[in-house]
């Protein structure tokens, strides 16, 4: 599975992603330009001592990102799509692309690919949610889609029914 974010302006959430990508195996790729420097204490701190196993990519451009991972599928989040996230049949390869914090993915972008744009449901006149957030609701449900591949599940490690949890 890979999460990429393109042109991430917020360190905290960017080190937040990471350590999320780092638990569960997947590979992060980050889209210049970037909104901080990755040595700073910000994104340490946020991704804490996961940081040094992170799997990561960095591009130049969005152009540079399509050269290097040529036929990937990539499924673009963005509250502008018809199709919610669940909705989407994820690869165990795919790549979900979120955009940056204060405008998200180009609207060019999003049209290129409009088959292949989600979005999470949200009520009211909120704009979107956090990006750490959302990329963990939508990881989690293409990791799920995938039987968590690769992943310690701890319901196959002890069978207790929900009864004898609650004493």
């Amino acid at each position: 599975m890979n999460i990429v974010l393109l042109e991430p302006e917020i360190p905290a959430n960017t080190g937040n992603i990471g350590r999320t990508c780092v638990a569960t195996g997947t590979r992060l790729h980050l889209i210049k330009p970037l909104g901080f420097r990755l040595d700073e204490k910000e994104i340490r701190r946020a991704g804490l001592d996961y940081w040094k196993d992170l799997d990561l990519t960095i591009y130049e451009n969005y152009e540079d990102f399509l050269a290097k991972n040529p036929g990937a599928k990539v499924y673009m989040a963005t509250t502008k799509s018809q199709q919610t996230y669940t909705h989407v049949s994820y690869e165990a390869d795919c790549y979900i692309m979120f955009g940056k914090e204060s405008a998200g993915i180009p609207e060019e972008l999003l049209l290129q690919n409009k088959e292949n744009t989600m979005r999470i449901p949200m009520i009211g006149d909120i704009r979107s949610l956090n990006l750490a957030n959302s990329v963990a609701i939508v990881l989690y449900e293409a990791l799920r889609q995938n039987n968590f591949e690769g992943m310690r599940l701890e319901g196959q490690l002890h069978h207790h029914r929900w009864e004898d949890c609650q004493r």
